[in-house]
């Protein structure tokens, strides 16, 4: 496996993780966001535009969503 692969696999994985533990605390909600750029990044690195775009909105949409969770 290449960085790249395990890069993308780290970054789909953590924003499993930090989606199921959203519940728990705000502060995986800036987690997840967090990982849905890295997912981005990955995206954009591999050349698949549609997928880091969509990341990317995630990201924006789920630090909107940690601001109304005040």
């Amino acid at each position: 496996m290449d960085a790249l692969t395990v890069f993308g696999i780290a970054s789909v994985g953590a924003m499993l993780v930090t989606y199921a533990l959203e519940a728990r605390s705000r502060w995986f909600v800036v987690a997840f966001a967090l990982a849905c750029w890295a997912s981005a990044l990955y995206g954009w690195l591999a050349g698949v535009w549609p997928f880091a775009i969509i990341e990317g909105v995630w990201g924006v949409v789920a630090l909107v969503r940690f601001r109304r969770m005040r």
